[in-house]
């Protein structure tokens, strides 16, 4: 599927922001006073972190073949 340049800078804008709260929500999860408990919030929380990335890492590739 072919994708305008400002859909994809759109998209790889709102993953970044979704990024930005997965990060927060790590370091929230990783700080409590038992952050064991929430063992799989947070690892659930780090593979979508990482499942992300490759997303922005996909759409950055696509952005700099269109311009």
């Amino acid at each position: 599927m072919e994708y305008e340049l400002a859909e994809l800078t759109e998209a790889k804008r709102q993953i970044d922001s979704t990024l930005h709260k997965l990060y927060e929500t790590v370091k929230t999860f990783e700080a409590k006073e038992n952050a064991a408990r929430y063992k799989s919030q947070i690892t659930l929380a780090k593979r979508r972190i990482k499942a992300f990335e490759i997303a922005v890492s996909f759409i950055e590739a696509e952005i700099a073949r269109k311009s």
